[in-house]
């Protein structure tokens, strides 16, 4: 099929982007009801999306992309790499576990900004169309946008695998009123499903919140845990949580498309006591208002201080850091983290005993 003159554009701006960097891949699809919104809504229905109550209210505009954009009939969907993060940052963590995504500017930032790029190049040739940016911080089922669109398959960690360029990208979306269908670019085939038998994301999960292949408990993810849960964890859980202390790279890690991928740049390194323990003293030791300075504009930023202090306290319990008894016993007449931090006394107490 030859393509028209407005295919050739959309095609060039998109190559264009892939050249400078600004976007790992790219492809176009119509919008539509989600091929997979049934199965979201009894993920939803099964209570695996813990306290997160907007995704129960966000339904609706999910199922139905032009609740969010009237006049869109098609969707520019794009990945971007985040590792090497894209927008690096400096900031006073160097040892404590975090999401490799979370390792810089907060991407609802700068994925806005590329979107942005792409949007005012096509507002040039394009100037009687409308166009409109999302990332998922809007009601969007991105991963199903993006499947249709052939940029990757659904892995059973639930993440969008690509055979070349694995699972540790991003994914944003420019809703747009040209019909691109009918001016020939039709939605790429979706990438055939290459998991096989392979379950080392199920396995390597500590928390087991992968409970079958594509079906994720929120309620057990690390990530959720760390970041969106706004209780303290389960008492049953918090062992297992290890010294995350926002996010969790692991399903994705162990991945073998990943290790095919990225190598080396995604080996754990081994980070040493005295580190880490700088890490978490400056976290307990600084003020909420503080911990928000020194981390604005950076995911870190979603996450209250007194967040990031529970999951110190956890991540101090599960290592064994003996060294923040004065700290924890400080806190335990604290309103929000005063049980955790007894419970984090009592763990202390038994690693101390096994020791002697």
């Amino acid at each position: 099929m030859q393509l028209s003159s407005p295919d050739l554009e959309i095609r060039k701006i998109g190559d264009r982007a892939l050249e400078n960097g600004l976007i790992t891949s790219y492809g176009f699809v119509a919008l539509q009801k989600p091929l997979s919104f049934d199965l979201y809504r009894q993920w939803l229905d099964k209570g695996y999306s813990g306290n997160m109550e907007y995704l129960e209210r966000h339904a609706s505009a999910k199922e139905d992309p032009q609740l969010l954009s009237p006049r869109a009939k098609s969707a520019f969907v794009v990945t971007v790499q985040y590792i090497p993060h894209p927008e690096p940052v400096n900031f006073p963590i160097k040892s404590a576990r975090i999401a490799r995504y979370a390792k810089g500017e907060d991407y609802h930032h700068w994925l806005q900004r590329r979107l942005q790029a792409l949007v005012d190049e096509l507002k040039l040739s394009f100037p009687n169309e409308e166009f409109a940016t999302f990332t998922d911080s809007q009601p969007v089922l991105e991963r199903d946008l993006a499947y249709r669109a052939g940029l990757g398959w659904y892995g059973k960690n639930t993440c969008l695998i690509h055979p070349k360029k694995g699972s540790l990208y991003l994914i944003g979306e420019i809703y747009t009123s040209i019909d691109l269908n009918d001016n020939g670019l039709k939605a790429t085939l979706p990438v055939v499903d290459h998991c096989g038998t392979c379950t080392r994301c199920i396995d390597a999960c500590p928390t087991q919140a992968i409970v079958a292949p594509r079906e994720l408990d929120a309620r057990k993810c690390i990530s959720y845990l760390t970041i969106e849960n706004k209780d303290n964890p389960p008492e049953e859980l918090r062992s297992k949580m290890g010294d995350w202390l926002f996010g969790c790279d692991i399903c994705q890690t162990v991945c073998p498309w990943n290790i095919k991928v990225f190598g080396e740049k995604i080996a754990e390194k081994p980070v040493e006591r005295n580190d880490l323990v700088a890490d978490l003293r400056f976290i307990l030791e600084s003020s909420n208002s503080q911990l928000q300075k020194v981390f604005a504009g950076t995911a870190l930023s979603r996450s209250a201080g007194s967040k990031l202090k529970r999951n110190a306290i956890i991540v101090c319990a599960n290592k064994g850091l003996t060294e923040f008894e004065d700290i924890l016993t400080q806190l335990t007449s604290d309103e929000r983290l005063g049980e955790i931090s007894t419970w984090a006394l009592t763990q202390l107490a038994s690693t101390k005993s096994v020791l002697t």
